[in-house]
């Protein structure tokens, strides 16, 4: 019989400090008002780092929470799927090895991989594939750290979309015919006419770093092709996201009708509240994460900690991870739980 690969539980790291509405809307000096960036961004607060918080370090500590919250030896851990993003603390140290060694899966190997915002649902199905082929492969940890928002220059209205980036880590930790919480289908898609439409643009071989551009290279995650790029996803994004979430329930073979949770990334409050309403659910039924702001990868993982947290989760409940990243990525999953 094919292995059954199960979530033995989560781990979630989260800075203190805040940025409010209000400071967002002042630091894109008035043409956002804060009551704008409540109701059309659907940002009440998004989390700044603080000193120490780096994104490897962020990520050992939210797989430290994973192993306290779950009773894993970490010493039986055999994978780590580095899902922490490329800006961190020093360029070319791999972190999913950094965070092996700080949290002592010294039996485990680590390995990093990026598919932006989509890389929790990829290293899902990667983990799920992989310890399904090697029988070695028995306890995987997915995990990592985010802090992109550090680019974002607030004054450039086209980065409006990306004004609620944030910061912070989380950690799931899966495993082999545990009988629970079972990670069923999955379904991506990726569309590389939009691969160069958005990203950072000093500091790779391109546009290197220099002594004229340094006050602005930290500051410059930008969309490169601002009518393309809006162009494309409003051909293609919506029907995308669906088709995923559909196959995704076909490889499960779940009843779309049946989901009881969407863990979703967060994004415009319009656009969420509409996939929510196209899925048959209620706000109810998912977690808007307003008071967080949008952590990338980690999104999935944080809702999925809290919707625990909040009694949102009963055995049975059919759940749906959904993701987008730049690029351009869309992917779903369905998690059977209890």
């Amino acid at each position: 019989m094919t292995p059954q690969i199960g979530i033995v539980g989560t781990g979630i790291y989260i800075p203190k400090e805040r940025m409010t509405a209000k400071q967002i809307s002042e630091a894109t000096g008035g043409v956002w008002s804060e009551q704008a960036v409540i109701e059309k961004l659907g940002i009440k607060s998004i989390v700044v780092p603080g000193e120490g918080d780096g994104t490897q370090e962020m990520g050992a500590k939210a797989g430290l929470d994973a192993l306290k919250n779950t009773g894993v030896d970490s010493k039986s851990i055999d994978l780590i799927l580095c899902i922490g993003e490329e800006w961190k603390e020093y360029p070319l140290t791999t972190s999913g090895i950094y965070i092996q060694e700080r949290i002592g899966a010294i039996n485990a190997w680590a390995i990093d991989i990026q598919q932006r915002c989509g890389t929790t649902v990829a290293a899902m199905k990667m983990a799920k594939d992989m310890m399904i082929a090697d029988a070695d492969i028995e306890t995987v940890m997915i995990v990592g750290g985010y802090r992109n928002g550090d680019f974002i220059d607030f004054a450039d209205p086209s980065v409006s979309f990306m004004y609620n980036l944030s910061a912070g880590a989380g950690a799931l930790i899966l495993k082999r015919d545990i009988g629970k919480n079972l990670v069923l289908g999955t379904h991506i898609m990726t569309d590389g006419s939009l691969a160069r439409d958005a990203g950072v643009e000093y500091g790779g071989t391109c546009n290197p770093i220099t002594k004229k551009n340094a006050d602005v290279a930290y500051k410059s995650l930008r969309v490169f092709n601002e009518k393309h790029m809006k162009d494309r996803l409003n051909e293609v994004s919506m029907g995308n996201w669906m088709h995923c979430i559909k196959r995704a329930f076909e490889k499960s073979g779940a009843d779309m009708n049946q989901m009881g949770y969407l863990a979703g990334l967060h994004f415009k409050r319009s656009m969420y509240e509409f996939i929510v309403k196209e899925l048959g659910l209620t706000m109810d039924q998912t977690i808007y994460l307003e008071e967080y702001g949008h952590m990338g990868q980690i999104d999935q993982i944080l809702s999925l900690h809290l919707a625990q947290q909040q009694g949102k989760l009963i055995p049975g409940t059919i759940i749906s991870m959904i993701a987008a990243g730049i690029g351009y990525a869309w992917g779903a999953n369905v998690i059977r739980w209890g």
